[in-house]
């Protein structure tokens, strides 16, 4: 046997058989390709909904299994969880809904680009209900049921039990998920000596929407109320996203470790039971629209006459049903964030009503930082052309000024969440708020969501919303109205940029005469989202304004004791 032959035989098989299994393997996966590659059908059964529904379906696919892929998404990005979604149109009991390659998804913008591994699946179906609304426009949206738009927990949406399958996008693998779960209905927590709820349903806001609208509030009694049946108290308003929480986390009972959760709740529960709180009422409005967990408070083409909504149905229903004031001097507002923009554009639109807002890290109170896009000039709102350089936009970022994510990469999630401004999310919420009806009866697009590219025309007509510009137009006779009433707090490293657009805000007010607006903008060195007063250091700021307000031949004796 020659063995120079011998060995060149044993070397020449494996290089063969590998190269046969590289051809196979090359095959399958263009095989694969051709086939679409992984697929995700998503169905449900007629014991779940009798259907035919129209909505859109989602897939979720995690690494983790600590909880249900569907309660690991999240509007911060924190997680990254894999998600697609798609819409669909009066879909039959069993009739499949199929994400394929080209539905759109974040992260992955497609399922192709999910790395081969091990994860858990699950689908969900938002349901979608017909509204003809009154300006002769009729979409499908999802129709809150008391959640606060939140797709995931939403009560009638449907949802697949959890799959640990292993994935791989060159396989032509077609996974199936029968959402046979349905979300039960909201359990809203009891009254109790504090604490009260209201819920009704708006003549406005069903009208404008040809379908029943309801208001809603918590009610935060003070120390003594039904004791002294003939006092009758000042009101704090406070503004923020949907909640079926009590105001200020208001909890009786104390958490169950140093550190845990419901702490701050209970620290104000016992402020607000001591003789240092002052008999007043806090009041939180609920107000979620088929857009978002809360409308802006504010009058809105695509939204509704929220605004009006709120001063001429919800505050009435409110002081008719609780003893209170019924007068501007005893009419405060209060809020942060989306709460800090309606609490200033209540106090602003309404000036005769109120006695005065503090109002901590606003939404952007100036379009020329829409946190860091000037609606009204730039070009993309993604992207940032300086000096020939081509810059990603940042979005979020810690005080140390290290960025989480971009506007792209949030715009691309809420993308994947619903499509048409239906991702019940944040970019989607401010373009409903202040953008014109598009002739498909959707907001029209402040920009291209997948470029970023910014239709400038549609910034101008968000300028009645821009609280800064609508001041500067109007000062001449609002003026008057509102001196000393604004209280303006954000960190100078506020989260989301929001300080830039308060910087501006507060650039005018320092410049106005006959009347100067006599207010406060502060800023929290290096603090983050959302910085200002709360708690004791809060309501002693609001009684001691109540009080200096308060006309001649009041009381206040009757809610002080």
């Amino acid at each position: 046997m020659n063995r120079k032959t011998s060995i060149s035989s044993r070397k020449v098989v494996p290089v063969l058989l590998i190269t046969v299994a590289l051809s196979i393997l090359c095959a399958k996966r263009a095989q694969a390709r051709q086939d679409g590659g992984l697929k995700v059908e998503i169905s449900y059964p007629a014991d779940a909904n009798a259907g035919p529904l129209t909505g859109r379906a989602y897939v979720i696919i995690s690494e983790h299994g600590d909880r249900e892929p569907r309660l690991q998404t999240g509007f911060d990005l924190a997680t990254g969880i894999p998600i697609w979604g798609k819409n669909f149109s009066t879909v039959t009991a069993g009739e499949a809904v199929l994400i394929d390659g080209e539905v759109f998804g974040f992260p992955y913008e497609s399922l192709s680009q999910l790395p081969a591994g091990e994860y858990y699946v699950q689908g969900v179906i938002s349901v979608y209900s017909k509204f003809e609304r009154a300006d002769g426009h009729t979409v499908w949206m999802h129709d809150d049921r008391w959640e606060g738009q939140q797709w995931n927990t939403s009560p009638g949406n449907l949802y697949s039990d959890v799959q640990k399958v292993y994935l791989n996008p060159d396989w032509p693998e077609t996974i199936r998920l029968s959402c046979k779960n349905v979300i039960p209905p909201i359990e809203v927590p009891p009254d109790t000596d504090w604490v009260r709820r209201i819920k009704f349903q708006s003549p406005m806001l069903s009208e404008f929407w040809g379908r029943p609208i309801y208001l809603g509030a918590t009610i935060l009694l003070p120390k003594g109320y039904d004791e002294h049946p003939d006092s009758y108290y000042p009101v704090n308003y406070i503004q923020g996203h949907f909640s079926r929480g009590n105001p200020h986390g208001f909890g009786e009972n104390p958490p169950t470790s140093e550190n845990g959760r419901g702490r701050s709740g209970h620290e104000f529960y016992k402020y607000w039971v001591s003789d240092d709180a002052p008999r007043m009422l806090a009041v939180t409005f609920q107000h979620p629209t088929p857009y978002y967990d809360d409308s802006y408070a504010v009058n809105s083409e695509n939204v509704g006459p929220y605004g009006d909504a709120i001063i001429q149905e919800l505050i009435p229903a409110v002081e008719e049903q609780f003893r209170i004031i019924r007068e501007p001097y005893a009419r405060v507002l209060s809020g942060g964030s989306t709460g800090g923009w309606e609490s200033l554009a209540l106090q602003i639109f309404n000036p005769d009503f109120f006695g005065g807002t503090w109002s901590l890290c606003p939404d952007p109170v100036d379009f020329r930082y829409y946190e860091l896009i000037n609606v009204y000039e730039d070009e993309n709102a993604f992207f940032r052309v300086y000096n020939g350089i081509k810059a990603e936009r940042p979005e979020a970022r810690d005080t140390d000024g290290q960025v989480r994510y971009t506007v792209r990469q949030t715009a691309y999630y809420e993308r994947v969440l619903g499509e048409n401004h239906r991702s019940g999310a944040q970019w989607a919420a401010w373009e409903a708020s202040y953008s014109p009806i598009g002739e498909d009866g959707f907001p029209k697009p402040l920009w291209n969501w997948y470029t970023g590219e910014i239709d400038n025309e549609v910034g101008e007509s968000w300028r009645k919303y821009d609280l800064r510009d609508y001041l500067e137009k109007n000062w001449s006779w609002i003026g008057e109205k509102l001196t000393g009433k604004l209280h303006i707090y954000t960190g100078d490293m506020d989260t989301y940029y929001l300080n830039n657009a308060t910087v501006l805000m507060e650039e005018f007010l320092e410049s106005t005469t006959d009347p100067y607006y006599a207010g406060v903008v502060e800023y929290g060195d290096r603090q983050p989202h959302c910085w200002g007063p709360r708690g004791a250091e809060a309501y002693a700021m609001y009684r001691a304004k109540i009080m200096a307000n308060a006309p001649e031949g009041s009381d206040p004796a009757l809610w002080n004791y």
